[in-house]
């Protein structure tokens, strides 16, 4: 049997990787270290925090205290983990790391020392096949939620058709079907419609999505589509829907940033929740303690990350164990 692990089962660490003066935060380097100190402090009281860096002295300086903390030098392009990490995956009771080719989200951005880094860390098994960690999400038992405006564009595997990338993805996964999304976006995304910004699996049935009551939003008609999707595959798959609500809209230099509950982090005993200083932070708080009744729910200000049009979930990439 082979199945790509849900996030929400049980890890070994959490991947990060620290920016740096060659990473695209460099205009505000200062206000991303802090971020990224927060995110990995609040990790760290949960589970182990594997930390990429390229300066390990300087990044070790900034935590006293190195409990659950793991240091690697490495230098990267950037700091989105969760696209060019490793995926864990069962294969028959045996844990094995798939290294996907990853080439800045359809050739948008230099990606060559982020695409090399996962061979670099771990014993893994290349996959001849462009993809991110954040296109797709897995229930951990035969499902997998992608975009069809990711996974099917021809930036990343244009050579394949839609038939041979879902197959590609049912072997790769041991997935019994592929779920495609049409619809949904977030302005100022440069992923090409990531499913970890839209919708995500948070066990084997139940699926949290972002969910747009606002009429006069840019993201209405948009979301809405994506909920009627929603609805239908729940129907077909007895899955349970849960809306967030969508981010108070956010700007910075005049652009609307994306930003998103639903680049929300799984961690052994907790859910860690982006928030962004906005009002709409409160509510989307409370759906997410009313949901998960069973592990701690902490918020951390990612406000910061989404200047860089990511969130919280985009810089980082669990690792199962069995």
């Amino acid at each position: 049997m082979k199945r790509l692990i849900a996030e929400f089962e049980r890890q070994k660490f959490t991947q990060i990787i620290f920016p740096h003066e060659e990473t695209d935060w460099i205009e505000y380097l200062d206000d991303a270290k802090e971020t990224f100190i927060a995110i990995i402090n609040t990790l760290c009281k949960f589970q182990k925090c594997r930390v990429i860096c390229a300066d390990m002295a300087e990044v070790q300086s900034y935590f006293p205290d190195k409990t659950n903390l793991e240091f690697i030098e490495y230098k990267s392009d950037d700091t989105w983990a969760r696209d060019c990490s490793s995926l864990s995956i069962e294969d028959d009771g045996e844990l094995k790391l798939l290294d996907f080719t990853f080439n800045g989200w359809g050739g948008k951005f230099d990606a060559s020392k982020d695409n090399a880094m996962s061979s670099f860390l771990d014993t893994t098994i290349k996959c001849d096949f462009i993809l991110e960690g954040g296109g797709v999400e897995s229930n951990g038992a035969g499902l997998i939620l992608t975009t069809s405006e990711c996974m099917l564009n021809p930036n990343r595997n244009s050579a394949l058709s839609k038939e041979q990338i879902t197959q590609k993805l049912k072997n790769y996964f041991g997935a019994e079907e592929i779920l495609y999304l049409n619809h949904g976006y977030l302005a100022g995304d440069d992923t090409d419609s990531h499913i970890d910004t839209l919708a995500r699996f948070i066990d084997k049935k139940r699926v949290m999505f972002v969910e747009c009551n606002d009429k006069e939003d840019q993201h209405y008609e948009a979301l809405s589509k994506m909920k009627e999707e929603l609805q239908q595959l729940a129907q077909k798959h007895n899955l349970e829907l849960i809306a967030l609500p969508m981010s108070d809209a956010i700007y910075y230099d005049g652009e609307r940033l994306p930003a998103t509950y639903a680049n929300f982090l799984f961690v052994n005993g907790a859910v860690i929740v982006p928030t962004y200083g906005v009002k709409s932070d409160t509510e989307a708080l409370e759906v997410f303690k009313k949901t998960f009744k069973g592990r701690d729910v902490v918020g951390v200000d990612c406000s910061v990350l989404i200047r860089q049009h990511g969130s919280l979930h985009c810089v980082t990439m669990n690792f199962a164990t069995l």
